[in-house]
């Protein structure tokens, strides 16, 4: 169980649907690659958290 840091972040649940859906990352195919640095779930939150934030931070730009 991971803990949620913000509403957008994935459950367990809907990671467990996501993840076999990414391919396979470079570093483990034949031809390789560099290891990746950030697991996939953070990168996922995280555009998860700013495609949900983007009109509000939109919003507050046009206000000033």
């Amino acid at each position: 169980m991971r803990p949620r840091l913000y509403p957008s972040d994935t459950s367990d649940a809907e990671w467990a649907l996501i993840e076999p859906l990414l391919p396979v990352p470079a570093c483990r195919t034949r031809t390789g690659g560099r290891p990746e640095t950030h697991h996939r779930r953070d990168i996922f939150d995280a555009i998860r958290y700013v495609t949900d934030n983007a009109c509000k931070w939109h919003v507050v730009s046009n206000m000033r």
